[in-house]
């Protein structure tokens, strides 16, 4: 198998795949709803759109370069991923927040759009939790696999 196509079939890369829908998902629903603070709908805004072009990107690294089996990319990766996930916990802590301070003042259609961001928030907080637990797995084993190899041929030469 082509290993710019393992992209598309093996884990943790496919969870690429549910982090740009779960993650526009949010972007959506947060451009269409109303936040009684504007600072909130700002950060939750700038996370769901940095996160989805960032991921965007890093995918297409891997989809066109295929060279994600060094440390580091898995280095990055898992970097990115990390950040991503304190990003987005903070987004759905934030959201919720919003959720319940509009329970009562707002129409029941802006409510909805709301706690169904915060639930896919939620969701996509989780997938990047996960994506960064197992990137960082990789990056450590892929460490010991180099610093393995490099004490078995100290000199470099084959």
């Amino acid at each position: 198998m082509d290993d710019n196509i393992k992209v598309f079939t093996t884990f943790p890369y496919l969870l690429f795949i549910f982090e740009f829908v779960f993650g526009g998902l949010v972007w959506i629903l947060i451009a269409s709803s109303l936040v009684p603070l504007p600072l909130t709908q700002g950060w939750v805004m700038f996370v769901s759109v940095f996160c989805f072009i960032n991921t965007t990107v890093l995918f297409f690294l891997y989809v066109i370069s295929g060279n994600y089996e060094e440390t580091s990319w898995v280095f990055l990766e898992a970097a990115y991923h990390c950040i991503a996930s304190v990003f987005y916990l903070s987004v759905s802590i934030l959201e919720g927040l919003a959720t319940i301070v509009i329970h009562d003042g707002f129409a029941y259609e802006h409510y909805l759009e709301n706690v169904f961001a915060t639930v896919f928030s939620s969701i996509a907080t989780l997938l990047y939790v996960e994506h960064a637990w197992f990137s960082l797995i990789r990056w450590k084993w892929f460490s010991l696999r180099r610093k393995k190899t490099s004490s078995e041929n100290p000199d470099g030469v084959n």
